[in-house]
Order: structure tokens, then sequence, then C-alpha cells
């Protein structure tokens, strides 16, 4: 293309001679044609007719496009895919100013595209200290270790306003921990420990004061329901659910731009590093798509963001700011990197024996109706089986009265979900986003032990013909790891930790998280899916599930340069291995942002 563009050039300058616009002579047919063949010369032809910039070849590349799954080689100009197809086929498009890279038979695969996750907490964590690893959790109940790390890391953080943490603890009462724990490590800054389930926060005397909690009541009684005091009234320093919004806004308060930015910046670096490309921000405002804004127009942003309007466990108010801020981010940010127009909903929350609902049915109901039929796409947390049925119900409630659009409602999480209600999500066109990392203990994700209605029912949802897509919930996940998502998703393996065998309620200890050990069984295994089938959930149906489908998902002619290359074949070796997948390269829009490839 380079080549037909520069030739067209000259000749717009030959004919410009013609007309005689500079009253010059006419030039002759003989003579432009003589002045065509010196200008094919000195572009260095014979060559293809069309050339592109980077050629990837000797490769197992994996579409995801259903006609044409697999294919040797890939060509693309600037941000977008020229071609696929056979090697020879690829070759063909090569110049002299063609980079030529082998894959030496290395799987590729499509840019991933995770459906669910925390930007900002993640950035948070990965500023901060953390308790809850593959290797070990440090719960409570290690007090004297606990403060021991938590000591090390303020030390070599001197300057730091706030210190961040993440760590496995328990957020029902009376086994919720205190925050004197916390004031025997750091007594002088604010510390401010995420539980890893991002629905509780565990907070040293400092941090009460920054956040203005004391042993008055704060002013909104939805937040004060959910601040932990003891019989006196003092605060026990554990918030769970809309409560953590008293301590997010003085964290913003606290930490400037410059701060924030620099944090998500390293977040961006951390998800290009496990082959992310894409993701759905599942909580955020207006104030943080113009942060994500300002990284896209310095060149800074490393990942596309659909970013959802949205609080941890906060229920929605149809404010004139609030519907204000939605329509100014919908009509701001609409391009290829940012993208708006999404509303999360929280049915219930995270914490507890048993997850507390946020909205009575009437109220949800009617505030879903309403957004649908100003345009807006929703999505909604939903833990409990008979919070996905009230959401079902709404959801059905607004298509009927708004009428057929193109809506593509989503359900986060779906983890318990009634037989009944499985068929639903295909017949109402509701999409399920799904999180296999947190599969599986022995009784799944059921709050209920006594439940027998298996869940994380991944295959079901599958055969069913319902829209399934995947995602990590990071930085509830640890780290961001598509691959073991995957593999859980393969594998249905169940996991054991020792070290949150202390924590009353739901403790994370998924696959390779807090310290939890693959036991060598399995819990429901009719509910695995295939390799592929956990692929496109990442990929192609992500994108889809996003809006963004005709941008990326899938690698093909005309869409967005966005891939991975892997460091073994995920598509064939055992499903227990899929986990230690490393990405050696992440290229979006044609750019490498993390890796190469070996020689």
């Amino acid at each position: 293309m380079a080549r037909s563009t520069s030739t067209m050039g000259n000749f717009t300058t030959l004919n410009a001679g013609r007309t005689g616009k500079s009253g010059g002579p006419r030039l002759t047919c003989q003579a432009l044609l003589a002045a065509t063949y010196i200008i094919l010369a000195s572009l260095s032809l014979p060559g293809p007719a069309v050339a592109s910039d980077v050629l990837y070849v000797h490769g197992r590349i994996y579409t995801a496009v259903p006609a044409a799954p697999w294919v040797e080689a890939i060509a693309l100009s600037g941000a977008r895919i020229d071609a696929v197809g056979t090697d020879s086929q690829i070759l063909k498009r090569r110049n002299t100013r063609t980079r030529l890279i082998d894959l030496h038979g290395r799987t590729v695969i499509p840019g991933i595209f995770d459906s669910h996750l925390h930007l900002f907490f993640g950035a948070m964590a990965l500023h901060g200290f953390n308790l809850s690893t593959a290797a070990q959790s440090i719960t409570p109940d290690k007090s004297d270790l606990l403060v021991e790390r938590i000591r090390e890391y303020a030390a070599q953080h001197a300057t730091d306003k706030i210190l961040f943490g993440r760590a496995d603890f328990s957020s029902s009462e009376p086994y919720a921990p205190h925050h004197e724990l916390l004031d025997r490590a750091v007594s002088d800054r604010p510390v401010v420990i995420h539980g890893t389930y991002e629905h509780a926060m565990w907070l040293n005397a400092k941090a009460l004061e920054l956040a203005g909690i004391t042993d008055e009541p704060v002013a909104d009684p939805q937040e004060e329901r959910f601040v932990y005091r003891d019989a006196s009234g003092h605060p026990s320093g554990v918030l769970i659910e809309s409560a953590m919004q008293l301590m997010e806004r003085a964290v913003q308060r606290t930490l400037t731009d410059e701060a924030q930015t620099a944090m998500l910046r390293e977040a961006f670096r951390e998800l290009n590093r496990f082959g992310i490309t894409s993701a759905v921000d599942a909580a955020g405002d207006l104030a943080q798509l113009r942060r994500f804004g300002e990284l896209r127009d310095r060149g800074e942003l490393t990942l596309r963001i659909r970013s959802a309007f949205g609080a941890v466990a906060v229920p929605h108010q149809l404010t004139p700011q609030f519907l204000s801020n939605l329509e100014q981010a919908r009509r701001q940010f609409h391009d290829e990197w940012l993208a708006a127009n999404l509303v999360k909903f929280f049915a219930d929350g995270s914490t507890g024996r048993i997850p507390p609902l946020v909205y009575q049915a009437a109220n949800f109901r009617a505030i879903v109706t309403e957004l649908d039929r100003q345009g807006y796409q929703l999505m909604t947390h939903a833990e409990r089986d008979d919070s996905v049925h009230m959401v079902l119900d709404a959801y059905a409630e607004a298509a009927r009265l708004n009428g057929p659009r193109d809506r593509r409602l989503r359900i986060e999480h779906a983890d318990v979900t009634a037989a009944a209600d499985i068929p639903r999500f295909a017949t109402q066109s509701v999409i399920a986003s799904m999180q296999p990392i947190y599969c599986c203990s022995t009784t799944g994700e059921n709050y209920d032990p006594l439940q027998t209605n298996p869940s994380d029912r991944w295959n079901s949802m599958e055969n069913s013909a319902a829209v399934l897509v995947l995602g990590s919930d990071w930085p509830c996940a640890w780290p961001d790891n598509p691959f073991l998502n995957i593999q859980q998703a393969v594998t249905r393996e169940i996991w054991v930790s020792a070290d949150t065998a202390g924590i009353v309620d739901q403790p994370l200890d998924g696959a390779a998280q807090a310290g939890a050990q693959a036991t060598g069984t399995f819990y429901t295994p009719g509910e695995r899916i295939t390799v592929r089938q956990a692929v496109d959930a990442f990929t192609r149906d992500a994108a889809y599930a996003a809006f963004r489908d005709t941008e990326v998902g899938t690698l093909q002619k005309g869409k967005l340069a966005d891939l991975v290359v892997l460091s073994q074949d995920i598509f064939a070796v055992p499903g227990n291995e899929i986990g230690a997948t490393r990405v050696l390269m992440t290229v979006i829009g044609g750019r490498t942002v993390f890796g190469s490839l070996p020689p």
C-alpha cells in the first residue's frame, strides 16, 4: 500500500504539469510513460502489488473465527490486520520495508479480553503489600507475622501517604479483625487493607480518622449500616459493602492525580504482561474515565477499556447529576481505546455467610427499566440464586416495556443459578459473565453448604446456547492470569488452603490463591468446558459482550491487530499445565507493549 500511495503522489505531480496550471509545457503520453518507469525503478520494483508492514509467519495461530480457526501467518499494517492465511500467501505481501517475524511454530491467540476486573483496586493492590499469594496467606490469626510484614513494608515506603494492602480476613461479626492489630504495625499513617474479595476493608485508627469515621454514625444510613462497631459504638476498623465508599472518597481526596495516574500505568503494564489487551472495568465513574482519557491522549494507554459506572454494593439513585455524568461519558468516550455507555448494578454483595441484598425487587426493576429506556448497557453483580432470578425478571420486564433492540445485558458471576433459570440466559439474550478462578472448593461457590444445586455451571450455559464470557475479577484473583482461569474452566480441580481454614465466610482459595494446593479431585466435572470454548470466552465472545466485536476479539482482516504469543500450545498441553503458560509478547494495535520473541 505504501508503494501504491507513493506512486500515485508522483502521478498527481505529473498530471498537474499536464493541466498547464503553472504555465509549463504539457507532457506527452510517451513522456508520461517514461517518467512512470523511472518512478517505479526508484521504488525498487519488482515487488508485491500490496505490501504489509509486519508479517508473522510459521506459527500456530488461533483466529477464533469459527469458519477458519487456524492459520499459519498474519500480516499487519499500522494498527490493523491486513490478511491471514498460509505462510506462502502471507509472504507474498513482503517487500524491502516489511518486517518479518518468525514464530518458529509458537501459538498465537487474539488479545485477551478480560470481561470483568477492577482497574483502580488492582492498581492499589500492585502499589501496596500483598498478604495473600499463591504461596501463603497471612491472616489475622498469624498476628505477629502480619505485624512484622506490614512494618517492613512501611519502613520501605516511608513517603507513602497511605499504605495499601491485600489480605484474607473474615468479614462476619464477631470474627472480623480489629484496628488495634494494625495499629501495632503502623500508628502514624493510614493503613487500608482490602479483603481479597473486594467487598470489605480493614483499617487502622489513622485510616478511620482520614475517612471521618468516629463514634458518631456517618451521614448516609446505607453506609452506616455496614460500618462495624463494638457494643459501645466505637468503630472496629472493618467496613463492608457500601461503607467502603467512606474510605474510597478519602483515598481519592488524598492521592494526587499524578499518583493515581502512575498507579494506573503500572496496572496496565501488569495486565499486558498476561496478554490482556482489552477489559471491562467493572466499577468506575466519570472522573476515572477522564483520567483514562488523558492517558490515551498522551499515548500512554496500553489497554482498551470499556468502563462501567458503579461502586461496590452501592444502590443507584437516578439523580440529575448521575444521569448527566452518564450522558457526558457516553458522548465523550466511544473510540477504539475507551468506551462508556455501561452501568454496573449490585443485586447483592459478597460478605458474610450469605451475601446481603442491595435492592428490593420493585426498586431494582424500576431503575433498570429507565436506564434501559435511555439506551444504556446494563451489567449486574449477582451471587445468590434468588438474586440471579430477580435480575432476569427485571431484564425481561425492561425488554417488554421498551421494545426490541441490541441490548447485550449481562449478569456478573451468576455462580449460583437455579437450574430453571439457566435456559433464560439464552432465551432472553442475557450474557453470563463468570470467573473460573473462584472454582473450585468441595461445594463450589455455594454459600450454603447444604445447597444441592451445583455452582459454576459453565458447560450448562454453553449447552443452553447462552453467551458465556470469562474474566478474572482482578485483583480478587491474584495475579490476573487468564491461563489459570482457562485451566480451571477445563479441569474444575478442587483446591484447598490450610491458611484460610479459620475464615468463616467465603475465603478466596480457588486455584493457586491464598496458599491453596491442588487436591487431584474435581468438582462436578460435567460442567467443564473445552480449551477452545474458554479461549473464545476470553476473546471473541468477550468482545461481543462489550460491543467491541467489530474491532477486536478475532484475528481477521480489517480488525485491530491485538494478539498474544504464548510459551506453549495451550490447546495441546494437559489441562492442569495450562496455568503455567507464559506470555512471550503482547501486541496492541500492531505495537508491542510487552515482551519480545527469542531467536
